[in-house]
């Protein structure tokens, strides 16, 4: 019996310590505490399934070098295939026939065939060296065939089944003529259409089989000063090729033209237009002309219509005419893409896919209904913050509840029991909502988010997510739900410029709305401009602006605020001359007396200078220190200060023997990362030098030899981490940077950059991680108790979220595999290119956001804890409660009565 219990007890403890706590997300946790979108970028070419009119694939081709499938009825991606970026990976051409896709990539590098259900790849083959034209699918007996290339100064044939090239060809008088389209014969000619600016168009002729030539020039007149663009297009290959084709003469001008018996014949002007796309349906080509609503508005116009026309006689098909009006949000109209078919009644009926210069995607049916829209923007953040909800209703009643002591104390008392019935009545209305909710079936509660019902919740965990992109719009996206609510386009900013997002009053300082500023590079001029608008809503703020008539070199935001709570944003032109935003009397004061306590930094890549810079009384500028790098041997890669909203909880880390070793929390130093010029494998190297911003003294300098970016670096409190390429050893490699002033604490209270006698301990590691990485951020919590993790964007799409204490100098080597399949935040939920993380918020190619609990939740309920269960169960335990006690003092005194 003894042995059968001790071998009872050993099952029991073994079963036990198999359920360890897991991290891991349950399937019905998908989705409700983080969410993703995905996006392709700005579309260049576009396609429509032409098969049926039931339909539901758009097969699209981007500038981020993405191939993908759209459902044309939600808007949603059915499959996405994401490239390497840069030129290699560069779509050229998309060409669509039944089930196949034929691209051209990387500047006529690469011809690739896909298989469009499913996205899988047909077939690869590497062709000439060349510069790509254009390329179009050839037919021969009423079957398609073959694809043609057309490069600069050659054309190739390949067949489609297998992109074998069966011949290559040189073409005519290729340094005059400027070959801009080829399409089919049907019965066994490719013609080359070219142009000669300003004199005439080229026709070639090449015969599949032997290459036969046949030359024609026509007359043609443009407009001076403007290269004519022509537009045309082959409704099927292996047939006779349409004859129309369109000749864009101005930014607002087309000419539809046909080409009959060797002479050109126009059939149509349009002016004004925007764009103009041929389609087919049938036996039947139109064309479709995008214009103006009113014919007497510019072009820069946000109503437009779309109409149809016979591509053969020019003529204008009846009941055909889309009503778009543009977003007064968004851009002017970039491309046109439509989808013909024919209606029961014979008539001619289509959709249309409108993409603008914001590169918003609208997908429009007759007679102008919006059936979805992508922001197709958002595929290329390039920076964002994150901004406190407003208050709501009770809760701004209590910032105000007790009045001002003018009011007198009558007035006190009656704000205060106003401001108490408020709360009781918004209090009752929260506990009958979540009573009637908690009737109704989980999937069947909304929860929508709108400008009207955004408010802060009760642990300030909503926020509203201010993104900036490359193209210049600003988006305001919820961040529990990922819903836009507000964006706004920028039509000024010179795309892919370097923008700073401030936040230079938050919602704290009721009644006075949030504000933000946008650092912009205007288009026309370079120079800088301030956009200043509201965060929650979006609208622009009427205030007066500072004129920048020189480059901004730098920005600061001081921790001086002017009447309003509003934080004063400094502004260094190339002359070093200072700009405060706002600049009132009392700010302009309290700059004069802080003056000797400001300090900012220049950098000069190309130099290899690193300069520092105090401001005067006067607001000018003094150089204090200089460090030169030589530029000939490393150059400076990246420069990074601490962030300005991080708070460290604990000064010091405790020791085995109970001594405290303190860090070393300076608020001035900067990490500054060099290349060394040489790529050599053996030469290279990577240096990081750790300076301090006010005196420019080395605190410490670290140096990678046989290394090479690009790093990536986090400064947090006492430490650094970045990471780079061993090409010794050909693998990624962390190293970090830990300091400490030592056993004791030289000031606890006031850290001086300028007495300072003693440098910092540093401990020094360097620990194999085995992927490359994307991008790399340290959390960020509100005063910093939590623990510090490390996310990391992975190329694979993953987010991991690394533990900081396993990137510790004095930590056991020792980790289980356990821990390791925790750190995956995303799971399943890839996010491409991730290039930046905010927080908890990745940004790249696509956009997620989820929660991150580096210390666990010890102290929080689970999102669905059963308050019903545990409210009547309190409920049933309180009445039964006093009804013993009731009914004990009944018994008691009838005892005593005895």
């Amino acid at each position: 019996p003894f042995r059968n219990m001790s071998a009872l007890v050993c099952r029991v403890v073994a079963f036990f310590c198999l359920l360890r706590a897991s991290a891991a997300v349950f399937e019905d946790q998908v989705g409700k505490f983080d969410w993703r979108q995905q996006f392709v970028g700005n579309v260049r070419f576009a396609a429509f399934d032409a098969h049926s009119q039931a339909s539901k694939k758009l097969l699209v081709a981007t500038e981020k070098n993405i191939f993908a499938s759209v459902n044309s009825r939600t808007g949603e991606l059915f499959w996405r295939h994401v490239d390497k970026t840069g030129q290699d990976g560069q779509i050229d051409a998309m060409l669509v026939h039944g089930q196949d896709a034929v691209l051209v990539v990387g500047n006529g590098r690469l011809l690739r065939s896909w298989e469009t259900n499913i996205g899988g790849l047909n077939w690869e083959v590497v062709m000439d060296t060349g510069s790509f034209q254009t390329a179009q699918l050839i037919g021969l007996a009423d079957i398609v065939k073959f694809v043609a290339v057309l490069k600069k100064s050659a054309i190739s044939l390949h067949y489609l089944s297998n992109g074998h090239q069966k011949w290559v060809e040189n073409l005519p008088d290729s340094d005059t003529v400027q070959y801009q389209t080829v399409y089919s014969s049907g019965n066994g000619d490719v013609f080359v259409l070219g142009l000669v600016p300003h004199s005439h168009i080229v026709v070639v002729a090449y015969n599949i089989e032997d290459g036969e030539i046949m030359k024609q020039s026509l007359d043609l007149e443009a407009e001076a000063g403007f290269h004519p663009v022509v537009i045309a297009t082959q409704p099927h290959p292996a047939r006779v090729p349409l004859k129309e084709f369109f000749l864009q003469l101005g930014p607002e001008r087309f000419i539809l033209l046909q080409l009959k018996d060797g002479a050109i014949a126009p059939l149509r002007d349009f002016n004004p237009a925007n764009l103009v796309a041929f389609a087919t349906t049938g036996e039947k080509t139109v064309a479709a002309v995008m214009s103006p609503k009113n014919e007497t508005v510019s072009y820069f116009s946000h109503a437009c219509s779309i109409n149809l026309f016979s591509a053969d006689t020019g003529r204008r098909l009846l009941d055909t005419t889309v009503t778009y009006n543009l977003d007064p949000n968004g851009g002017k109209l970039n491309r046109l893409f439509v989808l013909a078919f024919l209606k029961k009644d014979d008539s001619v009926g289509y959709r249309a896919l409108v993409q603008t210069e914001d590169f918003a995607l609208t997908f429009l049916q007759q007679p102008g209904r919006v059936v979805w829209v992508r922001e197709e923007a958002l595929a290329d953040v390039v920076t964002m913050e994150m901004v406190d909800l407003p208050l709501t209703g009770t809760q701004a009643e209590l910032e105000g509840e007790f009045g001002k002591k003018a009011d007198g104390l009558l007035a006190m008392v009656l704000k205060r029991l106003s401001s108490q019935l408020i709360l009781l009545q918004a209090w009752i209305g929260h506990l009958w909502k979540l009573f009637y909710d908690a009737r109704k079936p989980r999937s069947h509660v909304k929860n929508e988010v709108t400008i009207e019902t955004l408010a802060r919740d009760e642990f300030n965990l909503q926020k509203m997510m201010v993104m900036v992109t490359a193209s210049g719009k600003l988006f305001g996206i919820d961040s529990k739900s990922g819903t836009i609510l507000w964006k706004h386009y920028l039509q000024n900013v010179q795309p892919n410029a370097a923008f700073k997002l401030m936040v230079q009053r938050t919602t704290a300082h009721f009644p006075h709305p949030p504000q933000c500023t946008l650092l912009i590079k205007d288009k026309d001029t370079g120079l800088g401009s301030l956009h200043v608008f509201n965060p929650i809503f979006g609208k622009k703020s009427h205030i007066a602006l500072p004129t920048l008539p020189r480059p901004i070199q730098q920005s600061l935001l001081l921790p001086i605020m002017d009447q309003d709570y509003t934080k004063v944003l400094m502004l260094i032109d190339d002359q070093y001359k200072v700009t405060a935003f706002p600049s009132t009397k009392n700010v302009l004061q309290q700059l004069q007396e802080m003056a000797s306590s400001i300090f900012f930094y220049l950098v000069d890549s190309s130099q290899g200078t690193l300069s520092g810079f105090r401001l005067r009384k006067d607001l000018s500028t003094e150089l204090m220190w200089e460090v030169v790098i030589p530029a000939e041997v490393q150059k400076i890669t990246l420069v990074k200060g601490k962030r300005a909203n991080e708070h460290v909880h604990s000064q010091g880390r405790v020791m085995g023997d109970r001594s405290v070793l303190y860090k070393y929390l300076n608020p001035n130093l900067l990490a500054v990362v060099t290349e060394s010029t040489d790529t050599h494998p053996e030469r290279s190297f990577i240096g990081v030098f750790l300076i301090d911003g006010v005196t420019g003294r080395i605190i410490h300098e670290a140096v990678q030899r046989k290394a090479r970016g690009p790093v990536h670096l986090v400064h947090s409190e006492n430490w650094v981490v970045y990471e780079y390429w061993n090409t010794k050893s050909r693998r990624n490699e962390f190293s970090v940077l830990e300091q400490y002033e030592g056993t004791e604490l030289y000031n606890s209270s006031v850290f001086s950059s300028l007495d300072r006698p003693h440098p910092p301990q540093v401990l020094q590691q360097s620990y194999i991680f085995p992927s490359p990485i994307n991008t790399l951020e340290a959390t960020l919590t509100e005063k910093g108790i939590t623990s510090r993790h490390l996310l990391v964007g992975l190329p694979s799409g993953a987010i991991l979220s690394l533990p900081k204490m396993f990137l510790d100098p004095r930590r056991p080597e020792v980790v289980s595999e356990q821990s390791r399949t925790e750190w995956f935040i995303n799971y399943n939920q890839t996010v491409s290119r991730v290039k930046g993380i905010y927080t908890v918020v990745a940004y790249g190619l696509d956009i997620y956001q989820t929660r991150v609990f580096p210390s666990k939740q010890f102290d929080v309920l689970k999102d669905d804890y059963d308050y019903m269960l545990i409210s009547s169960v309190l409920l049933g335990l309180f009445f039964a409660t006093m009804i013993s006690k009731r009914l004990a003092e009944v018994k008691l005194l009838n005892r005593a009565w005895r």
